[in-house]
């Protein structure tokens, strides 16, 4: 396996991922999660992956470079049962285009009764990656990519904390940048955003079951309800016990990154409550008033 690059050395930054996470025993979870991914195609092609997790206590994950379709086949999505999945598609935002920067990212610390075992999936870019880096290095915490998202893997991964609602209250305000960030234990999804909002996450129902993704489409894909968007600063999780939700920062200045609505986003998805296409149709209405282009045939 190549040495990764050091923290501060990594190619960057550039901001497009796609999340998805979902809770449905009863359902094929990995191959809900596969149909969820291939809806968020657009959002990375760099990467694939989805893990899982079920009765038996221990996450699967199963990752490889390329597209959705071509990483992962039937005996894939079969082998990869459970009642929960989460998956990614990359488009490096910062670490090089390797395998070990492909995602979810797992991570299991500790031992017996004192052992956390997580699998993350990240969109966005931490600008304070650096710093982070070095301190968990001081504590002797390893790393195997040069992904930002290991980063947070690995602050919950080895926190202290009783509970990972716990653990992530405590590290989301230590995080500074966008970050919509989808995380995986044995028995339960969580779904979290940075307080700027910088990039989408959606709620979404199935059934009486509960999933997240980067855009609303995933959820259509599945034929899941769009509930609404994970509002800023805000950590949404669900399981066996159903869907709990904790606000960590509150009032934070709103920072959504225009280039969802221009280019990022899926023409149908939804973002803040208006269909990209339309969004889209209104930004060209104004551009023709603003310069207009006489005797045009096609702008």
């Amino acid at each position: 396996m190549a040495i990764p690059l050091p923290i501060h050395e990594r190619e960057g930054p550039r901001d497009e991922c796609g999340v998805f996470g979902i809770y449905a025993p009863g359902h094929e979870v990995a191959r809900l999660a596969y149909f969820g991914l291939y809806a968020l195609q657009h959002r990375g092609q760099e990467s694939a992956g989805i893990a899982t997790a079920g009765g038996d206590g221990y996450i699967i994950t199963q990752r490889a470079l390329g597209l959705v379709s071509q990483v992962f086949k039937e005996h894939d999505l079969r082998a990869l049962g459970g009642d929960l999945a989460i998956g990614h598609v990359r488009y490096s935002t910062t670490g090089s285009n390797e395998w070990e920067n492909s995602q979810p990212i797992h991570r299991s610390e500790g031992m017996g009764g004192n052992r956390r075992e997580l699998a993350l999936a990240h969109n966005g870019n931490l600008i304070n990656a650096v710093e982070l880096h070095h301190a968990l290095l001081e504590q002797g915490v390893g790393f195997s990519s040069t992904s930002d998202s290991e980063i947070i893997a690995a602050l919950l991964s080895t926190h202290p904390a009783q509970t990972m609602e716990e653990a992530i209250a405590d590290v989301v305000p230590r995080l500074q940048g966008a970050f919509s960030t989808v995380v995986m234990t044995k028995d339960r999804v969580y779904g979290f955003r940075d307080p700027a909002g910088v990039r989408p996450l959606v709620l979404g129902r199935l059934e009486d079951r509960w999933c997240v993704a980067s855009e609303s489409c995933a959820l259509d894909i599945i034929g899941a309800e769009f509930v609404r968007e994970v509002r800023p600063g805000e950590c949404v999780s669900f399981g066996e016990d159903g869907l709990s939700s904790q606000m960590i920062v509150e009032d934070a200045r709103s920072a959504f990154c225009v280039f969802e609505h221009i280019y990022f986003a899926r023409p149908d998805s939804r973002v803040r409550d208006t269909v990209v296409q339309v969004i889209r149709g209104r930004m060209g209405e104004i551009l023709a008033r603003e310069s207009p282009v006489p005797q045009a045939d096609l702008v």
